[in-house]
């Protein structure tokens, strides 16, 4: 005959039985088919099999894994666990690269550790392996952790090639056209589509993008800047002062200062050939400016 009590009173109710748990999502630009909404659904199904409650989300949406700085979400988690404002006693993660793609891995670790020092353990949904602080555990996740940064440093150097062979076959990669000059827009065989507004950006992953010559009255304007520089000896100065006096804005809507009129006379794109690589920012650190060797150029592209 069996001793429980089954009465209302002393039940615990399902609530009170569940493991209360935050998930924590992101996705980069670099990983699209892990959507913040598929992470949710996985997580979800994760923690309905264990008995787990998630009663907090935090998102990073189009968030680069490789830095801390950027991630509000990630950054708010750590800030609320360290202040003791959670309600929750689990992070849920998809996997491993979701967390980050830290390429410093005890960068990734030391995140993690803030979290189980105030009591809060991180489970990674997708991964084959219990985060429970094994031998084995530890093991693999380390292994995980420098996988998810080797992956970004490969595609970084990838993109860089790509990016480079298109440079020499002559296409336009980002940044504005500049005064004089228009974004075009034409598909994969040569065909223009049109002209690209600033801010607007190509739709279709196999379209291009190439410099052609903007409005007549534009034009005409960058060659008689050169020609008072060349010619004429003016500075760059008197130049700008020149333009403002008639109340020439520059392609931004601003007026002309010296270091505008200065990089219109430099910048190699008005003589048709296109430069790229001057400056670098790989893997979101320290932007450096390259050596005249590092660039990437092709003459005669426009």
């Amino acid at each position: 005959m069996s001793n429980c009590d089954n009465s209302e009173g002393d039940s615990p109710s399902q609530s009170e039985r569940l493991v209360r748990a935050a998930e924590y999502v992101r996705m980069s630009t670099d990983h699209q088919k892990y959507s913040t909404e598929n992470q949710s659904e996985a997580i979800e199904h994760y923690a309905k099999a264990r008995g787990i409650e998630i009663v907090r989300t935090y998102a990073d949406a189009g968030k680069s894994g490789l830095k801390i700085e950027g991630r509000d979400a990630l950054r708010q988690l750590i800030e609320d666990v360290q202040a003791g404002n959670t309600d929750f006693t689990v992070v849920l993660v998809y996997d491993v690269s979701r967390w980050g793609r830290f390429q410093d891995a005890d960068e990734s670790a030391y995140y993690e550790y803030i979290c189980r020092r105030a009591g809060i353990s991180v489970q990674y949904c997708a991964e084959q392996f219990e985060n429970d602080g094994s031998p084995v555990s530890t093991i693999v996740k380390s292994i995980k952790r420098a996988m998810a940064g080797e992956y970004s440093r490969e595609l970084s150097t990838k993109v860089f090639a790509g990016q480079g062979r298109l440079v020499e076959k002559g296409y336009r990669q980002g940044g504005p056209a500049g005064f004089g000059l228009r974004r075009t827009l034409i598909d994969e065989h040569g065909t223009i589509k049109g002209v690209l507004e600033r801010g607007e950006q190509k739709s279709i992953q196999t379209d291009r993008v190439i410099l052609t010559r903007g409005p007549l009255e534009e034009v005409d304007l960058v060659r008689k800047v050169y020609q008072a520089f060349v010619h004429e000896g003016q500075n760059e100065s008197e130049i700008a002062a020149y333009l403002n006096e008639r109340g020439i804005q520059t392609d931004l809507r601003r007026p002309w200062t010296r270091g505008t009129v200065h990089q219109l006379l430099i910048n190699e794109k008005y003589v048709g050939d296109n430069v790229w690589n001057r400056r670098s920012f790989k893997l979101k650190k320290k932007r450096v400016r390259n050596e005249p060797g590092m660039w990437i150029k092709s003459q005669g592209a426009f």
